[in-house]
């Protein structure tokens, strides 16, 4: 694995972990790649949604890159240009890091589900796929969050590439109706998508694992940790997967001939 940083705007920087090309590792086969965008309400970007949730798809071989992207003062459309310029990084970068450009995927968590569901409906070229988890995609929160914010579920087009959204029923701050009427967007204009709206759990769970529910207790459900392996299953659909070659083997034992059925009188 190498690990590369650049600054790409006067607000954004990126960070990628990109795959080791040895021969054993796929060579020099062309990777899907997946653009992260933490969460954070626009005031900051979270490292919970950040470097775990990268190592977590490098495993299952993408390269991931994660953008630390305008927060704060900025306003909503900055961090939005951010987005788009991370994308054009990352295409730009493809041949150096053995990404293939037409796999370029978006993924972001709560305000960075906001971003990436802003250049699922906004960026040109498009995202390959969206994965989001308890995203705002309503301008509701705008004001709470002092944000000029796109209402991405009215702006969902045709062009909208497909999604994969996961949620709770026990969001407190980002209710799972945005996640719902985001997806009905997507039906209406027959987007492809995938929703997992769980029963329990608060808000910023991550990967729903120990090492990312600073301390609590809550953030951690082994239902809702499935999001991950569910959306490289949803990703490998829409993207595909690696080249294999042969049959799969067949371990099942041949029938000895004592073990042959005995005949009929």
């Amino acid at each position: 694995m190498r690990i590369v940083t650049e600054q790409i705007t006067s607000t954004a920087t990126i960070t990628g972990y990109v795959q080791d090309s040895h021969p054993d590792n796929i060579g020099s086969c062309q990777r899907a790649a997946l653009v992260i965008f933490p969460g954070g309400g626009y005031f900051f970007c979270s490292p919970r949604e950040a470097e775990p949730v990268a190592l977590g798809y490098l495993a299952e071989g993408f390269n991931a890159f994660v953008v630390d992207y305008a927060v704060g003062e900025h306003p909503a459309e900055t961090a939005r240009l951010d987005g788009v310029a991370a994308l054009t990084w990352v295409r730009q970068h493809a041949g150096e890091f053995h990404t293939d450009p037409a796999k370029i995927a978006v993924v972001g968590f709560s305000a960075g589900g906001h971003l990436a569901a802003s250049l699922g409906v906004t960026a040109s070229p498009r995202p390959s796929a969206v994965v989001l988890g308890y995203p705002v995609t309503r301008p509701t929160l705008g004001p709470l969050l002092g944000k000029d914010l796109l209402d991405v579920v009215e702006a969902v087009n045709a062009e909208t590439p497909p999604s994969f959204v996961f949620t709770t029923q026990g969001d407190e701050l980002v209710p799972s109706t945005e996640t719902l009427e985001y997806c009905l967007a997507l039906a209406r204009h027959g987007i492809p998508y995938e929703t997992h709206v769980h029963l329990k759990g608060p808000h910023g769970m991550s990967l729903a694992k120990p090492l990312t529910a600073a301390g609590r207790a809550d953030m951690v459900d082994e239902e809702v940790a499935a999001w991950l392996p569910e959306s490289v299953r949803f990703l490998r659909t829409i993207l595909g997967d690696f080249p294999i070659e042969g049959a799969p083997a067949d371990y099942r034992r041949s029938r000895a001939p004592h073990d042959a059925e005995p005949e009929a009188d």
